[in-house]
């Protein structure tokens, strides 16, 4: 296919605007990584940091902008990480484990506090690394501020809850919840800010120490933060490393020191990663992994409605989400005029450079993504399908979207998650068939419903609840607010991830009881009121 560079302009060095330029903290971050309250810099080999972002030369040729470089830790890196984080956790005795509550809320307040001055910093670098637009990197960070703070107010309103003693059947009691021990935080390069901390922030609060591998996209968006958390937190409670998955994740699962793996990503390298452990009983898994979530166009739907939600729900951030919806099953007698309106829609998105106003599609992070998009197109059109809009053509990094209909089973599309910037469309004409294609799919997120049919809706919700952990009415498939929970079924996911599903997921419930006699109560009225205890405690923060 011949190269059209009208798709988009990738600009010259000097064309690039001051407010997003990186040339001022060229090199800053590069091999840096924290172990054991230290900031280091890597003195051996070094990754290069591409952009999704070309460079127009003066003769015309394009290249990836060279944003940095990261650590490409060796295993006797990773060793030094987890073994930080198992000598700070210490058995539960270590300093952070053993704190008070107050004192975890306090020096997660500081960081938050830090990390605030660090925003612009971060912001370009996610513009630069995996081509975000600027609004959408905003979002992520102050989103992630905010996710922080109400991940503190949560902890507030946890141990307030947990400071009374309980009196049943002749026993007094204290339930509180304890740390489990190191965690691994992996997260993935789509949200690499957001998504991480939605588990390292309630893992470290909670009493656990973590290491965090960073994700091979976006690691350097995380550079900013390293001098933050080594001032705020103790010596190894928090650790933060980047390297080849196989040399740096190995070696700390074989270890068998990681209690819990928190990870974001596929099925596949999860299965990988807990297969390793040698003691896999004793891993707890916290998992955000695949989706093909759909979305399910009714007869009678506000058709404007379902085309901006459905091509917003596909395309932000160019469909590299968990959460995108990655099928639309239309009705058959509305299927011509909403896949028009929908091409229509999409081909009015504007694309360009990250920090450009009013972008909608940007240049892909991920090496031969455009030919992994386009042979799911070309599956699908040589079994019958068509592209209907101008999303057939690539250009370097940048992929135009293509709405692909009519898409039956028998096409890869159908079932397999793009992850990009390809919207298929299929035809049904009865529910049942959604119901059987959520009872055969391997994911079980998320789907929309858009219509008005309360009889058609009251029936797929009823069909669907079970397969699916959110149902969406006439709106997009979203993770947020941080307050809903967040999880799925299947091959979608395990654990619960909220603001406060996420405290309970990094922590487990302890007890100390005793049979209520007066010199029972005396004893511990006593520990209480000395504040020899951390646990024993009716202490709670405002």
């Amino acid at each position: 296919m011949e190269i059209d560079r009208t798709l988009i302009k990738f600009p010259s060095a000097n064309e690039v605007p001051e407010a997003a330029s990186l040339d001022a903290d060229r090199g800053r971050w590069d091999g840096l990584y924290l172990v054991d309250g230290e900031v280091k810099r890597w003195d051996g080999p070094l990754d290069d940091v591409r952009s999704p972002v070309c460079i127009t030369a003066a003769d015309g040729t394009i290249a990836p902008a060279l944003v940095g470089r990261t650590a490409k830790l060796d295993e006797a890196a990773a060793r030094a990480a987890v073994t930080a984080a198992s000598r700070a956790w210490d058995h539960g005795r270590g300093p952070w484990p053993s704190a008070r509550v107050a004192d975890r809320i306090a020096a997660m307040s500081k960081f938050n506090d830090r990390m605030r001055k660090e925003r612009e910093h971060v912001v370009r670098l996610l513009m630069w690394e995996i081509g975000k637009t600027r609004k959408d990197a905003e979002t992520e960070f102050d989103r992630t501020v905010q996710y922080t703070q109400d991940t503190i107010e949560a902890v507030k309103e946890l141990d307030r809850t947990s400071s009374r003693f309980q009196l049943a059947e002749g026993f007094i009691g204290q339930i509180r919840r304890s740390p489990l021990g190191v965690v691994l935080c992996m997260g993935p390069f789509n949200y690499p800010l957001n998504e991480t901390y939605t588990t390292l922030v309630p893992a470290l609060i909670m009493g656990n120490t973590v290491v965090s591998k960073l994700p091979r996209f976006g690691a350097l968006s995380h550079m900013p933060l390293l001098a933050a958390m080594a001032e705020c937190f103790p010596p190894g409670a928090v650790n933060v490393v980047n390297g080849d998955g196989a040399t740096v994740v190995g070696p700390m699962m074989t270890s068998g020191a990681i209690d819990v793996l928190a990870f974001i990503g596929t099925s596949r390298v999860a299965n990988i990663l807990t297969r390793q452990h040698p003691k896999p009983n004793r891993l707890r898994t916290v998992t955000g992994l695949e989706a093909k979530n759909p979305a399910v166009v009714l007869p009678d739907a506000d058709l404007d409605l379902a085309v901006r939600e459905c091509t917003s729900g596909a395309l932000s951030f160019n469909g590299q989400r968990c959460t995108a919806i990655k099928l639309v099953f239309v009705h058959r007698s509305i299927a011509e005029p909403f896949v028009a309106k929908l091409s229509a829609a999409i081909d009015a998105l504007r694309a360009g450079m990250p920090w450009e106003p009013g972008v909608s599609l940007t240049p892909l992070p991920e090496p031969n993504k455009s030919a992994t998009l386009a042979a799911l197109v070309e599956d699908a059109v040589s079994k019958g399908a068509k592209v209907t809009n101008a999303g057939d053509r690539s250009f370097a990094t940048f992929y135009r979207p293509a709405v692909v209909y009519p898409v039956t089973p028998a096409m890869r599309l159908y079932h397999e998650e793009q992850f990009g910037p390809v919207v298929p469309v299929a035809v049904y004409d009865d529910e049942r068939e959604i119901d059987a294609f959520m009872r055969e799919s391997n994911y079980g997120q998320q789907i929309s419903l858009f219509g008005n049919d309360r009889g058609r809706i009251a029936f797929l919700v009823d069909a669907l609840v079970n397969q699916v952990c959110r149902i969406n009415i006439n709106s997009q498939c979203r993770r947020g607010p941080d307050t809903f929970p967040f999880t799925g079924r299947k091959d979608s996911a395990e654990g619960t991830l909220s603001v406060t599903d996420a405290l309970r997921q990094f922590s487990i419930r302890s007890v100390v009881a005793c049979q209520a006699t007066d010199g029972n109560k005396e004893l511990v009225q006593d520990i209480v009121a000395s504040r020899k205890s951390a646990f024993l405690s009716t202490d709670f923060i405002l």
